[in-house]
């Protein structure tokens, strides 16, 4: 069996396969399906400072070869995290990692450092695809001053590895990875959704209530492995690649462009089990062609 086991910083992963914040709950779902034990590591869904709602219905709508969603981070804030959750997890061996969301930058920071008191979570991944609610409703990772400023205010309150996942509805997301890096980030993950919409031409409107969404699935790869390329050849840091990725053959193919690690989302509504296949999938092909580790081929791709 090929070394699957690396390294995202200081953030030590068994094998390079993880889920995606937003498809796999709180992992504690999947526990029927999935030895998670078994899993590089688990990212849970989107935790905020304070409860959210949500959007309203509906807010999820199959594409072509995708879906679109517009959930809106519903979830029950980060002290129902602490004290409910994490204590039900905490005792699975694999590398547990909060997806942090906000609103304001105080928001993201307050948020994290709550998280940085639980030793069994040893690294938050910022959402930061989120709206600025200071700054008319743009998100945060589409300029490069949005972006800096979360990350530089939770790198103060936050102390262990810090992961940022990037959005892809910028010109240039070289130059945003960038500031990142140059707020204090240890890693970046990528790509978040693309934004997108669908149309019910029976009903004459929009699906989504909110008319537009979060486009995932097979048909943003392309774009995925593209924007991994550019972030490799930009940065330093270690990469988390994500967008598409539904075999052991997707995520070869983000190792190849330069991604340490990578993220499965949309296809755990698909297959539960798709996670222990991609990370089998991958030793078979090392085994296959040779390869004594994994790390072997992370960046080969030119």
């Amino acid at each position: 069996m090929a070394q699957l086991n690396v390294n995202i910083g200081a953030l030590a992963l068994k094998n390079p396969v993880m889920t995606a914040s937003g498809t796999f709950g709180y992992g504690l779902e999947f526990q029927d399906f999935v030895p998670l034990h078994q899993l590089g590591g688990i990212i849970v869904k989107g935790t905020t400072l304070k409860p959210r709602e949500g959007n309203d219905y509906p807010r999820m709508a199959e594409t072509p070869m995708g879906m679109l969603n517009c959930v809106g981070l519903q979830n029950k804030g980060v002290d129902y995290f602490c004290q409910h959750i994490y204590p039900q997890l905490k005792h699975i061996d694999t590398a547990w990692v909060v997806n942090v969301s906000g609103s304001t930058v105080d928001d993201y920071a307050e948020c994290a450092a709550r998280i940085d008191a639980l030793e069994r979570v040893p690294a938050i991944e910022l959402n930061i695809s989120c709206p600025n609610v200071s700054a008319g409703g743009m998100a945060f990772g589409v300029t490069c001053q949005g972006a800096e400023s979360v990350v530089r205010a939770v790198r103060q309150r936050y102390h262990k590895t810090l992961i940022v996942k990037l959005s892809p509805n910028v010109t240039d997301i070289a130059e945003i990875a960038r500031a990142v890096e140059a707020a204090g980030a240890d890693a970046v993950s990528l790509i978040n959704t693309l934004m997108g919409t669908a149309v019910d031409i029976e009903k004459r409107r929009r699906v989504l209530s909110i008319g537009t969404g979060g486009l995932s699935g097979p048909c943003v790869k392309p774009i995925a492995l593209r924007m991994v390329l550019q972030v490799r050849k930009a940065i330093a840091l270690p990469i988390i690649g994500l967008g598409g990725i539904m075999t052991a053959t997707d995520a070869l193919e983000f190792l190849m462009c330069g991604a340490s690690a990578i993220e499965i989302g949309t296809a755990n509504f698909i297959d539960p089990t798709v996670t222990i296949k991609v990370r089998d999938g991958i030793n078979q092909w090392l085994d296959a062609h040779g390869v004594a580790s994994v790390q072997d081929i992370v960046g080969v791709i030119k």
